[in-house]
């Protein structure tokens, strides 16, 4: 972060320009009515005698206006216009460079005990951190706070203060131990940014440490403040939803009308040869299956994929390949973007408070990586090259008023999530905008250049606006497990051996081919950054279909 022990004079200086956190981020256009169901969008969810009800307007407490991220600082804040009956449950932080745009959980014991409720106030406080002695640019001096918890009761969240007075014991309430569970720090919000300093102080986002399909923990939207020295377990929990998680999910009529409230639009780059396809079409149009010992009788797939093997693992024995003969093995490398569709996972997140819909588009072909080595640009020759691309973005949608909170972007085997303040949307609707980078079909919230590696040199991954757009909106519903029968899932998404057949190259010679005009050095460290490529970009292995992907029933990576 910044240096917090700036001249005195400085400190006395306000900020002198308006910082991002001053504009309340709102989606393009209000969020639609969704067709009816029972627990979908409906404000409230009972998490077993604990009501929850999320909110995003906010009170400003304190802020700061250095350190953390783009040193500018960051805001606390307290929920607004709590519903009668509710009760808050911790302060809300963010960093004054983006937007705001955040919400905490507020709660309600609805349970039938009068001596052991869901709910209970604290019988103390304890001040984790004041920056009053810190010489920064601040409103004043802030107090953050960790609520004492009564015996069978847990925090979740902190209070703030501008004084030295502890808060009132009815400002926040505690959690029934049985309705929380372990969280984890997640991302860096403000402090001094010394993890070995055990007088520092930090301030994080948190998150439920188990994140997948079947969970049950919840996020609360609080945040964690804490010695740098500080261990696990952390000081507060997350929620637990002791309710089945598909209670709040949405039904089948409203997950149609989330993707058409939702579904981007995927820019492919002006010069990307290798397009998507339909699955149906891949087969369609001479996609072959092979098996071990058996490659000179290559079988055609029926074009729903009926004939391929089901279930079981990866063990090698099966692979898919392009048409045998040269003219439509190129046909068929290049793709059809007119008969392309995303395939549609919808599964329950976090405790069941988010429905996450994974969007998964289908290549039948991946082409060569390219590099930049300082102002040299490579075709890296075959490495990269691989039959059957999987790519996919995720749609992570409040199941308690149904807005759109943040997309996951895969980029090889890693990916990132981004908030929709950092979205880009076009046409005035909530739509927002993919860019697939050239050959490699990694997806990016905005056009440019992302370098995998450093100093200038890497594997490139160009995007860009272009004429050839895919419309994700045009979709099939492909799984959705809480929903049982509704969704009958097809027979290519349980074929769980490769897509592609191993692709046989030598990397050291292939590199040879591009290095010629490297000086030694430069050649050694993109020797470095290539062989450490995971093997989605190389390209040597025949990747697997989705349901074989780690974030199938877990988190996003």
């Amino acid at each position: 972060m910044g240096n917090f022990h700036t001249k005195c004079a400085e400190n006395v200086l306000m900020k002198k320009q308006a910082l991002p956190i001053e504009t309340i981020f709102k989606l393009p256009v209000a969020t639609p009515i969704w067709p009816p169901g029972d627990g979908f969008a409906s404000g409230i969810i009972d998490l077993g005698g604990l009501q929850v009800f999320q909110i995003s307007n906010f009170n400003k407490v304190w802020a700061t206006y250095q350190g953390g991220s783009d040193n500018q600082g960051a805001t606390v804040f307290e929920p607004k216009g709590i519903p009668q009956g509710f009760c808050m449950l911790g302060s809300y932080i963010q960093p004054n460079n983006k937007p705001l745009f955040g919400w905490v959980l507020v709660a309600k014991d609805v349970s039938s005990s009068t001596t052991n409720g869901t709910l209970k106030k604290p019988i103390d406080y304890t001040l984790v951190w004041s920056t009053a002695s810190m010489m920064i640019n601040q409103d004043s001096p802030a107090y953050f706070w960790l609520p004492t918890a009564p015996d069978g009761y847990k925090a979740v969240g902190h209070v703030v203060t501008t004084t030295q007075d502890k808060p009132s014991l009815e400002r926040i309430r505690c959690v029934r131990l049985d309705l929380t569970d372990q969280c984890q720090t997640y991302s860096w919000i403000w402090g001094q940014g010394k993890s070995n300093d055990p007088n520092g102080f930090n301030v994080y986002d948190v998150r439920p440490t188990n994140k997948g399909t079947h969970d049950p923990g919840v996020s609360v939207g609080t945040f964690v403040a804490q010695n740098s020295g500080t261990t696990n377990p952390l000081s507060i929990a997350c929620l637990k939803n002791t309710n089945a998680n598909s209670k709040s999910m949405p039904n089948l009529q409203q997950v149609e009308a989330i993707v058409k409230a939702y579904s981007p639009s995927m820019y492919l780059h002006p010069n990307e040869k290798y397009l998507p396809s339909s699955i149906n079409w891949f087969f369609s149009n001479g996609a072959l299956l092979y098996k071990k010992g058996e490659e000179s009788k290559p079988i055609p797939i029926a074009p729903n994929g009926i004939n391929l093997p089901q279930g079981g693992n990866n063990d090698g024995a099966y692979w898919l390949d392009l048409p045998a003969d040269e003219a439509n093995k190129d046909r068929v490398k290049k793709g059809d973007l007119s008969n392309s569709k995303s395939y549609i996972h919808v599964k329950p997140m976090l405790g069941g408070t988010f429905t996450d819909i994974v969007m998964w588009v289908f290549y039948p072909f991946n082409g060569p990586a390219r590099a930049k080595v300082e102002f040299i640009n490579l075709n890296l020759g075959k490495i990269g090259e691989h039959v059957g691309d999987w790519e996919h973005v995720t749609l992570r949608v409040s199941n308690l008023n149904g807005q759109l909170c943040k997309v996951y972007f895969s980029q090889h085997s890693k990916g990132a999530w981004v908030e929709a303040s950092q979205l880009e949307f076009q046409n005035g609707n909530n739509k927002p905008v993919i860019y697939s980078s050239l050959h490699g079909h990694a997806c990016y919230p905005h056009a440019g250049l992302d370098l995998q590696g450093k100093d200038g040199i890497g594997i490139r991954n160009d995007s860009a606006k272009s004429n050839v757009v895919m419309d994700m909106g045009a979709f099939e519903l492909v799984s959705a497990e809480y929903l049982e029968s509704e969704v009958i899932e097809p027979p290519w998404l349980n074929y769980f051996k490769e897509w592609g057949p191993k692709i046989e190259y030598n990397i050291d010679y292939e590199l040879k081919k591009v290095e010629k005009i490297l000086p030694g050095k430069l050649k050694r460290i993109l020797e470095k950054i290539v062989k450490g490529l995971p093997s989605e970009v190389l390209g040597e292995e025949g990747p697997l279909g989705p349901k074989l992907k780690n974030n199938w029933i877990g988190d996003e990576v």
